[in-house]
């Protein structure tokens, strides 16, 4: 069960602000570092992104508390994405990507579930799933049907 997770963005306050409206919920200052939000799915689970300032990095040293420093490059690419279940269809999501001029489409995984891609600040991939589409994931996601892909698909 994954709770929480954080991104980096050029404005952390909208990037919350959109991704607790994706998920009909809230997003709220996050007090323990500056310019930092972070959006609440409003869910049994305690679910919430963190949102930081792009070009600061976490690093450990604080018991408590992770440090969160800037950095010495700034990237505005990264490898990390989440998939997301929101209670929104399709066309709720794409007006809300609409609105703040970000990147939004249909991307099919294969023959086993859809997502809508979703790129926050044209930057940050989220693959959003309509109720819909977190039926197809849940049903295709499973230990036995991802040992079935990998024997059947050639490696990379």
């Amino acid at each position: 069960m994954l709770h929480h997770m954080s991104i980096a963005a050029e404005n952390p306050k909208q990037v919350a602000e959109v991704l607790a409206e994706l998920w009909q919920s809230q997003a709220l200052p996050f007090p323990f570092y500056p310019n930092s939000y972070i959006a609440f799915a409003g869910d049994d689970h305690g679910t919430v992104i963190e949102v930081y300032p792009l070009g600061y990095e976490i690093v450990p040293g604080n018991p408590e508390l992770p440090d969160l420093k800037s950095g010495q490059a700034v990237t505005r690419y990264t490898a990390t994405h989440a998939a997301i279940s929101v209670p929104l269809e399709l066309e709720q999501i794409q007006q809300i990507a609409a609105r703040e001029g970000w990147q939004c489409f249909v991307g099919d995984r294969g023959p086993f579930f859809q997502v809508v891609e979703f790129w926050v600040e044209n930057t940050v991939l989220l693959e959003l799933l309509t109720p819909r589409m977190a039926a197809q994931y849940t049903a295709f996601s499973t230990p036995q049907n991802w040992e079935q892909l990998v024997l059947a698909t050639p490696m990379a």
